[in-house]
């Protein structure tokens, strides 16, 4: 298993070891151990989630409030997804930046990001089943989205998307500049902290 940081600080790319014979594949896909060495602190995974979308299907930019936030590891079983983190926490150095990660069922690679990061994809064949492990249940309350087409973070959807479409929740979405002016947003600083006492939290 190979982890590279993305340039969004707390994320990262994992791409398994696959092992094929005649009989198929095996690859593992999730190593807590492995991921634990890398972000400083162990996963408490709450929930599971799957979602089956058609080509040109854009789901997000969606995120949650921290704490406690909702961390992402995620991956694609079935079709192909170019899948987005956003840096969403005002005053990071990084922040309205953005990063990609195809995930499909031939590298079968993984994305891992932290609480407060914004996430999105679009799917890049019919049938694309995304499976998501995540570190808090669904509260509808304490998520947000950011609107996918606001040109301030100017994600680019490859043309394999074709046509796209969104759901009315993600365009009327606000923008980056108007979800940040209305406090919305996490900060870089409420992040660090959050971050900070997860470590503090497996040490203990």
């Amino acid at each position: 298993m190979q982890i590279r940081e993305l340039s969004v600080p707390d994320a990262w790319e994992i791409t398994p070891q696959q092992h094929s014979d005649d009989r198929g594949v095996f690859l593992e896909w999730y190593r807590f151990d492995r991921l634990e060495e890398t972000v400083g602190h162990a996963l408490n995974l709450r929930q599971a989630n799957t979602s089956v979308s058609r080509r040109g299907s854009v789901r997000g930019i969606h995120f949650a409030d921290i704490p406690p936030g909702q961390a992402k590891y995620v991956t694609a079983p079935r079709g192909a997804v170019l899948d987005y983190v956003v840096d969403i926490r005002v005053g990071s150095p990084t922040f309205g930046q953005w990063d990609s990660v195809l995930l499909d069922d031939v590298d079968r690679r993984a994305i891992y990001l932290a609480e407060g990061l914004g996430h999105c994809f679009v799917a890049l064949t019919d049938d694309a089943t995304v499976s998501y492990l995540v570190t808090d249940v669904y509260n509808p309350g304490r998520e947000h989205g950011i609107n996918p087409l606001d040109p301030d973070i100017a994600l680019r959807f490859p043309p394999e998307a074709g046509e796209l479409l969104l759901s009315p929740k993600d365009t009327d979405a606000p923008g980056l500049a108007a979800a940040a002016a209305s406090g919305l947003l996490p900060t870089w600083e409420d992040t660090r902290a959050f971050y900070a006492t997860l470590t503090n939290d497996e040490r203990s």
